[in-house]
């Protein structure tokens, strides 16, 4: 276990449930959806390609309605989306100005920002325009619109972080991974401050019917806001969705000479593998269940101190369930779970930063949000969920697990301060 002590100063997100991090935890606790149908003209190739999902999470609000236009104009916009929840959090941390009052040594200063996909809407359309116009109709920006560092990239040039920017890629988990990986930067005394977290928006054709042709999708088109459906028996996929989450993490001893507000602790992750499939989890969550432990132990807690899971669970047949056994192997029976992406759907290389800032949140506030749409829960489930209302309780620490296509899992627990 390291002695040093990671606390959590800031806080950004933009979501399919609000453009901010308040907004999104207030729809969450009130019982949201963000997920509607998307066979509209801003998605026409839903009817050209006659597919039969036909629903989404979309952003609640649009990137393009935040940043400055010529910006957006040079982004992907999965890097739009970093960027809003970087300056969120930026600002929540009270940083200052970073070019004319940096409270950071920039060469102490790193970004580890996660994608699952990258910039799957700027290859396609730059593709098309080759197609169709030849060479000279192709933007000279297209390789760096689509390359998967380059939401990392672009907030580390925003905030002028030299002392490394790093963008793990690993699917699902990618968001998860990155506070993993910028915890170790400020445990091994390389940096002071992290803007860590993960972004994604790949609402694509060519994405959706991918994720159709795996059957991994819901094809609930009639109730979208109750196609996600974690741990029910009447699941029958996930649902696409789109957003960033970021956190700024710090040493506890910057934080507290700069005077900043800390809001809760980064107090362990675990990582590691399922070697197993490609897409597949394997049944009985072995790996997954390290992970969860190698975050409790890191983070110098015991099982018993782990009070609620913020669970992956995506809403297919095989994950959910496979899960909780993990969750059961790690930490026993008595843990209370919710899933997020029942009202925010399945937010890819995003989701594991933006459900590990619902998990802090429950720590800080002291209440766990409803998984929706959880009327019959499976059997194979043999843990509490919280359904139907947000629950009131005192919890000292939580985990918030993550898990990704190829066998990539990770966890990271929170601590109050």
């Amino acid at each position: 276990m390291s002695t040093v002590d990671i606390v959590v100063t800031g806080l950004g997100a933009t979501t399919p449930l609000g453009g901010d991090v308040a907004s999104t935890w207030e729809a969450l606790l009130a019982g949201r959806s963000g997920v509607r149908r998307i066979d509209d003209d801003e998605h026409e190739w839903v009817d050209r390609h006659e597919l039969p999902v036909k629903i989404a999470a979309p952003l609640a609000v649009a990137p393009t309605d935040v940043l400055p236009r010529v910006q957006a104009r040079r982004l992907d916009r999965c890097e739009q989306v970093a960027l809003v929840a970087a300056k969120e959090a930026w600002h929540h941390a009270g940083l200052g100005d970073p070019k004319e009052n940096p409270q950071v040594d920039p060469l102490r200063l790193a970004v580890v920002i996660g994608t699952g996909i990258g910039g799957a809407v700027t290859l396609l359309s730059q593709d098309d325009l080759l197609e169709t116009g030849g060479l000279r109709k192709v933007s000279p920006l297209t390789v760096p619109m689509l390359m998967p560092n380059g939401p990392a990239a672009w907030v580390g040039i925003e905030y002028g972080a030299q002392a490394g920017v790093h963008a793990p890629v690993s699917a699902c988990a990618s968001g998860a991974e990155a506070l993993a990986w910028a915890a170790r930067l400020l445990r091994a005394g390389e940096v002071d401050v992290v803007i860590a977290g993960g972004a994604e928006a790949c609402i694509t054709g060519i994405t959706v019917a991918g994720f159709v042709q795996a059957r991994t999708l819901s094809q609930r088109n009639d109730e979208p806001e109750r196609a996600s459906r974690p741990f029910d028996v009447d699941r029958d996929g996930f649902v696409l969705g789109e957003g960033a989450g970021v956190m700024i993490l710090e040493r506890a001893e910057h934080a507290a000479a700069r005077g900043a507000t800390v809001h809760g602790r980064l107090a362990g992750a675990g990582l590691s593998a399922d070697a197993y499939h490609i897409t597949g989890p394997e049944p009985e969550g072995v790996g997954q269940s390290r992970a969860i432990a190698a975050a409790v132990r890191n983070g110098g807690l015991e099982p018993t101190d782990v009070g609620h899971v913020n669970c992956h669970a995506t809403s297919t047949v095989a994950g959910d369930v496979g899960e909780t056994r993990a969750v059961r192997k790690a930490l026993g029976d008595h843990v209370v779970l919710t899933a997020p992406k029942s009202a925010l759907g399945h937010m890819v290389g995003a989701a594991g930063a933006v459900e590990s800032i619902i998990t802090l949140l429950s720590v800080k506030e002291g209440i766990i949000p409803a998984t929706l749409n959880l009327e019959n829960l499976d059997p194979g489930v043999e843990l509490d969920v919280v359904a139907g209302e947000p629950r009131k309780v005192d919890l000292q620490a939580a985990v918030c697990d993550s898990f990704g296509f190829g066998g990539h899992n990770a966890a990271v627990a929170f601590t109050k301060v």
